[in-house]
């Protein structure tokens, strides 16, 4: 299939002109699907509903019978003709303040952003060949994405599921900051970085410095990358927002406000590298319930505590162990963490095994009281709790570090999906024993995680506890350090990673910020 992509300059502001050709058709009708859902978001967002209009012609231009046979689904009637041509617009705004997100599509004069599962159909029985995508855009403007660019305006993937997995921004201005981690060549594109006074938002030398670290950090974990580049396509926005969705060779995020300072660099660092790590997990260490997609309908996994918890867990413990993030940056986050979970959602009813198959149902809305956890949150606990559980059985040996190199070993790097029983089956090995316990309680069970967590942040020095509010505090749950010596000694190789000791940082002041993660 073929795709061009254009400002459709019939219709109102915000809409993409498509067009999608197909070639040496040998049937007699042709079946166009356009996906409900996109990849990292387990929800079904139905994107036909953003078409206008639709027609359908063959090689001559001579109109071809066709209609809906789905919500997303056209049945074509191809009367003997070997090739079709599929007309139609996309409209790409969404009616939110942000009017964009990392996981939509934007047009204006100044900025083309495309998610190509948005608006990219294929055709039933064709979904494996080849694909080119062809921008009419100005010449001056630069392009950021993932796929092998072929000409100055056309890029080609091997297949509909990478080109959907590559998103792109295509604009007259970007900053545009490369790195080097081994044999890899790692892109840090930005839109909108400026503030309003006309400075940078960003260091490009305080990225590179950064951003070089992290990723050593979760390379040397894996040993390998599972990509030759990489690329962070960053659009910068005047309000508030925090949004990352992972992909193949890239991801996409949409931060703001640009006036916000080192809070901003901040939430770059944390949601580049909780989404960096999902290249290995989640991109190629995936669920087999989710091997290949299904884009016509839910594609149900009782995994994404694995998929989203263990990443969210590894996210910032990375900007921690490659010195990104000092001990009072590391701790802040951790409290961040324990609030979402405790103080909305720590009695809810569901398991992380149940919340993981309704992420389809409700998982993106608050939904009714006490009903789910999030996988993000409970499930970056129970990561916390497995890994300085395994952490104290070996005395820092083996870690949580060791199951995530194995399920790559094992699943990733082959590219074979793994179970449930899969995942329990490596945490086992690793601990040297059963983990029944562990499972019934926090990966199967709803039972409360305070008494349990604290055991093991015991260890490390650390304790949660619940302060009610005065009036000079808002109160809440508040991450505590322990006058223990021991513990701060476990603690310094916690975050030093597994062998290291160092001498352990003074007493933590930790606040909240007020601003909520929105993660894919």
């Amino acid at each position: 299939m073929h795709y061009r992509l254009s400002a459709d300059r019939t219709s109102a502001p915000h809409y993409i002109a498509v067009e999608a050709q197909l070639t040496n058709i040998t049937t007699p009708t042709v079946e166009l699907q356009l996906p409900a859902w996109r990849p990292g978001r387990y929800e079904l967002q139905h994107f036909a509903k953003n078409i206008q209009r639709f027609a359908v012609v063959d090689g001559t231009g001579r109109p071809l019978p066709f209609w809906k046979t789905t919500k997303d689904r056209w049945l074509v009637e191809m009367g003997g003709a070997t090739e079709l041509m599929v007309h139609y617009n996309y409209y790409a705004l969404l009616p939110t303040p942000n009017l964009l997100n990392a996981g939509s599509s934007f047009i204006s004069d100044t900025l083309l952003y495309v998610n190509p599962v948005n608006l990219c159909l294929y055709a039933e029985g064709r979904i494996d060949d080849p694909c080119t995508l062809e921008l009419a855009i100005p010449d001056t403007w630069t392009v950021a994405c993932g796929l092998k660019q072929v000409n100055t305006r056309t890029w080609q993937a091997d297949d509909f599921y990478e080109l959907v997995d590559c998103p792109l921004i295509a604009a007259p201005v970007m900053q545009h900051v490369e790195y080097s981690v081994g044999d890899t060549l790692f892109h840090v594109w930005i839109q909108g970085g400026r503030r309003t006074n006309g400075d940078p938002t960003f260091d490009a030398d305080r990225i590179i410095q950064d951003f070089t670290r992290f990723s050593e950090k979760q390379l040397a974990l894996f040993g390998e990358f599972p990509e030759r580049d990489y690329h962070f396509l960053t659009i910068i926005l005047p309000v508030a927002y925090y949004h990352g969705v992972e992909h193949r060779n890239s991801t996409m995020l949409v931060l703001g406000p640009n006036d916000e300072g080192e809070g901003l660099y901040q939430d770059l660092l944390g949601v580049a590298s909780h989404e960096l790590f999902h290249a290995w997990n989640i991109i190629r260490i995936r669920p087999t319930e989710l091997l290949p997609y299904d884009f016509t309908k839910e594609n149900y996994f009782p995994t994404c505590f694995v998929a989203e918890g263990v990443t969210t867990y590894y996210g910032d413990l990375m900007l921690r162990q490659s010195g990104v993030f000092d001990d009072a940056a590391y701790l802040k986050e951790l409290q961040v963490l324990f609030k979402r979970h405790f103080e909305s959602n720590g009695r809810a009813f569901q398991s992380l095994v149940e919340s993981s198959w309704d992420l389809w149902l409700d998982g993106y809305e608050k939904g009714v009281p006490d009903r789910k956890v999030s996988v993000y949150h409970k499930g970056a606990i129970a990561a916390l709790i497995l890994d300085l559980h395994i952490r104290q059985l070996t005395n820092h040996t083996h870690s949580l570090d060791d199951v995530m190199r194995q399920m790559w070993q094992q699943f990733g790097k082959p590219f074979k999906g793994y179970t449930l029983g899969d995942y329990r089956e490596e945490t086992e090995a690793v601990a040297g024993e059963s983990l029944g316990w562990y499972y019934d309680l926090c990966i199967f069970g709803n039972q409360p995680l305070e008494m349990t967590l604290n055991s093991y942040l015991a260890w490390v020095g650390l304790q949660v506890v619940y302060e009610e509010p005065t009036p000079d505090q808002p109160g809440g749950i508040r991450l505590l350090e322990l006058d223990d010596e021991d513990g701060r000694r476990q603690r310094s190789r916690w975050f030093e990673g597994r062998g290291v000791e160092l001498p352990s940082e003074g007493p933590v002041s930790l606040e909240q910020p007020g601003q909520n993660a929105l993660l894919n």
